[in-house]
């Protein structure tokens, strides 16, 4: 089992990665162009970072799969760093930095198509392996990908040496993180009681991701590290002004809002809420040109603050047992069915303010813009019907405060 503190090292530790990305905005992808005869010659023909196109492919198989919020960000996490982890694999003293050194026609760039290709190969490896266990009906097709990536910048179909080398090493970080998943909680079976009493959430069946909060975290110390206080006293007068909120707004519900609620479901058949960070983090990374070893630390930080957010969400969820807003008022409509899990605090304010607090880090001109996405997804819920605003200021707190402690633990001024 790959242990929690080696995967942050993995994230954190890679010193001759990270002070080449320090400046998210500006750092630039090696680029490739051909001569008349299909060469190699220059670099000048854009070559975007090849995980983005695995990022595009996860996406796909969780919606295709009809995967839970909380399984589909597991899937992104580990993804994500794996992918990582092999190309600061490329860059690690073990790594034979002297195979993807520029030689001979390779090229003027800083590492040549020896790197680019190594990299490819890299994240090729980490995400066929990590996607295969997720996905296993699946394993003949991500295995195609990995022969496309190998041969699609050389016409002629000969794989470079270098992404061979780089497939390698990917496979083996493909593997630890599979071994990770295999050892992370996830699947532990849930054998307690729904609590009853005044103000506790009624289940619908057996309750949804109720052991989440004990999955093993990536960076956190635990799923309590950040639990949030308790919610207002069911019956208080600060719970019946939360209350009366959203009674207000469903029996005032405007057509703005309840496309609001909508937009931000993301329901099973979709890639989920935390797919639309990712594919956030996807184009935000094409945007601002970011090189491979930018672009998977991006999406490694990014999910794994989510992931990470989620399992401290669940665990104070189940902590607290809060009833739904319906539940406490039937008069409550709602613009879709009733979650099958406690109401506080947000699932989605818990991810979304992680996401958005590691982005506007990497990403500070997109700071604003980060800030009402978070705003707009927390709303939704109220709009909805099934939050209370409490929960949505607890869940954004506490993703933020998630989020600050990644960026802390990976040297990134928040």
């Amino acid at each position: 089992m790959l242990a929690r503190k080696t995967i942050i090292a993995l994230i954190i530790g890679a010193t001759n990665v990270t002070t080449a990305c320090s400046d998210q905005t500006t750092a630039p992808r090696p680029t490739a162009s051909r001569d008349e005869h299909g060469g190699q010659t220059g670099w000048e023909l854009d070559v975007p970072p090849s995980s983005v196109e695995w990022q595009a492919r996860a996406r796909s198989l969780v919606a295709a799969n009809n995967m839970s919020p909380l399984a589909a960000a597991r899937v992104y996490a580990a993804l994500s760093v794996a992918q990582y982890q092999a190309v600061i694999g490329i860059h690690s003293p073990d790594g034979g930095a002297e195979q993807w050194a520029p030689s001979g026609t390779d090229g003027g760039a800083a590492g040549g198509r020896s790197m680019m290709e190594g990299h490819r190969g890299a994240v090729a490896g980490a995400s066929a392996q990590v996607l295969k266990f997720f996905f296993a009906a699946a394993t003949a097709s991500l295995e195609q990908e990995v022969q496309r990536q190998g041969e699609v910048l050389s016409p002629s179909g000969t794989v470079h040496p270098a992404f061979t080398r780089g497939l390698a090493v990917g496979r083996a970080a493909g593997n630890q993180l599979v071994d990770r998943a295999m050892n992370d909680r996830f699947t532990t079976p849930w054998t307690g009681t729904v609590p009853t009493g005044p103000g506790k959430w009624v289940a619908n069946g057996t309750p949804a991701g109720a052991t989440f909060g004990g999955v093993t975290p990536y960076f956190l110390t635990s799923g309590s590290q950040f639990r949030p206080a308790p919610p207002p006293a069911f019956g208080s007068p600060a719970f019946q002004i939360d209350l009366t909120e959203i009674r207000t707004l469903a029996d005032n519900r405007t057509p703005a809002q309840s496309s609001s609620a909508l937009a931000w479901d993301f329901p099973t058949g979709t890639f989920t809420p935390i797919g639309y960070w990712n594919q956030l983090a996807t184009q935000y990374a094409i945007a601002h040109q970011l090189d491979e070893p930018a672009a998977t630390r991006t999406f490694a930080l990014t999910n794994a603050a989510m992931m990470d957010a989620l399992i401290g969400c669940w665990e104070a969820k189940y902590y607290y047992w809060m009833l739904r807003p319906s539940q406490a008022d039937p008069l409550i409509t709602r613009t879709f069915g009733l979650p099958n899990h406690p109401s506080y605090p947000s699932g989605h304010s818990c991810a979304s303010a992680a996401a958005a607090g590691v982005l506007a880090s990497l990403f500070p001109d997109k700071k604003a813009e980060l800030a009402g996405m978070v705003s707009d997804a927390g709303l939704s819920r109220m709009y909805a019907g099934i939050h209370y605003r409490f929960d949505i200021t607890a869940g954004r707190d506490l993703g933020d405060a998630v989020a600050r402690w990644v960026l802390a633990r990976a040297g990134v001024p928040d």
